[in-house]
């Protein structure tokens, strides 16, 4: 997560992580173990005071990473307000000046004997001072380091977020102009025959369109997204009629569960452009669901055309966008498959469970 900025700031601005996030300081911890361990055994000294060594070195680390993030967690929101190299700048001298107070403290402790340290070991002035000294210039390397390395990975991810955005926006446009004309076509072929039914159309073509083109919110419920999937169902029955028929297996998913939104209306999209309006006869769509613990499976198959009719080559740009979407809101542990079964074209998504009450804030 970005450091939070006022807009009022203008240029880049420095991006970090959420280090007030339980995730954010258990990495932390982990980093720091790791890399006392390392540093352990790249010691030489008698193999009896291995554990002493360890158990101080991880003790030395563990203040200077849990007090940098607590103090880079306590000015998340100043460092908002500030340029990129102003900001750089305060969080880099607040991260030496973590390493020069524990750097304190580990002395005085070492002049008591804590933990086993002889009493002298660091008790002249020579010694205190070069302890000092390089306890900051290698905090400033590895401040520094850190720093940019969160900066840029924090850049990227933003980068991804606006071009799955911008995706999203392009399936919007793709889905708007042959949709909406055939729609249209319909409406106006029932106004004389059916006027109810042309009002009705219409409405679900309104309530439809206010769906897709909602930027304000990237997450919908999955009851949300079901409905705007059989609002396109009802709008392309119309025009299809008795060779459109879709089956819906999805009593047992959660309808609390946040999904992205443009999730299913796309493969369905699909699934009827590409499946059922090349076939003469038609066919059948199914759009199944089952929830398996805390992980989600859905999927949507439809006919592949028949043998003497020509395949519709797409630009598969709506699996691409929902591939990108769903790695954002579930990092990893989402999975899109697809492919051919038989004769029959299957896209199959799989994603844990998030409610809305229940997912982290972004």
């Amino acid at each position: 997560m970005s450091v939070a900025a006022p807009t009022d700031v203008s240029g880049p601005r420095l991006n970090l992580p959420d280090f007030c996030a339980a995730r954010a300081v258990l990495a932390v911890a982990l980093i720091c173990e790791l890399t006392a361990v390392v540093l352990t055994l790249a010691r030489t000294g008698p193999t009896a005071q291995l554990w002493m060594d360890l158990a101080r070195t991880s003790l030395f680390l563990l203040w200077i990473g849990l007090g940098c993030a607590a103090l880079l967690c306590a000015l998340r929101h100043y460092l908002g307000r500030l340029s990129l190299p102003l900001a750089s700048g305060v969080a880099l001298g607040a991260m030496v000046a973590v390493v020069a107070a524990v750097s304190e403290v580990s002395l005085w402790m070492a002049h008591g004997a804590w933990f086993g340290a002889p009493r002298s070991a660091l008790s002249a002035a020579g010694e205190a001072w070069r302890f000092r000294l390089g306890n900051l210039a290698i905090g400033a390397v590895v401040a520094a380091l850190a720093l940019r390395y969160f900066h840029v990975s924090g850049e990227w991810r933003r980068n991804v977020e606006l071009q799955a955005r911008a995706r999203v926006h392009a399936l919007q446009a793709r889905i708007r102009p042959h949709f909406l004309f055939n729609s249209m076509n319909t409406i106006a072929a029932l106004t004389r025959s059916n006027p109810a039914q042309a009002e009705e159309a219409v409405q679900d073509l309104a309530d439809l369109f206010r769906a897709t083109l909602n930027d304000q919110r990237q997450h919908i419920t999955l009851a949300e997204e079901l409905e705007v999937a059989r609002t396109y169902e009802r709008i392309e029955k119309l025009r299809m009629g008795e060779r459109l028929k879709v089956i819906w297996e999805v009593a047992d998913l959660p309808a609390t569960a946040e999904v992205p939104s443009l999730l299913l209306q796309p493969l369905l999209e699909n699934a009827i452009h590409h499946g059922i309006e090349p076939r003469p006869g038609g066919g059948v769509v199914t759009v199944s669901g089952v929830l398996d613990a805390d992980l989600i499976g859905i999927t949507v198959r439809n006919p592949l055309p028949e043998a003497n009719e020509p395949a519709r080559e797409g630009h598969r740009l709506a699996l691409a966008n929902i591939r990108e979407r769903m790695e954002l809101m579930y990092a990893g542990r989402a999975r899109v498959e697809t492919g051919r079964q038989g004769d029959e074209y299957v896209v199959r998504l799989r994603f844990p469970r998030i409610d809305a009450t229940t997912r982290p804030p972004a």
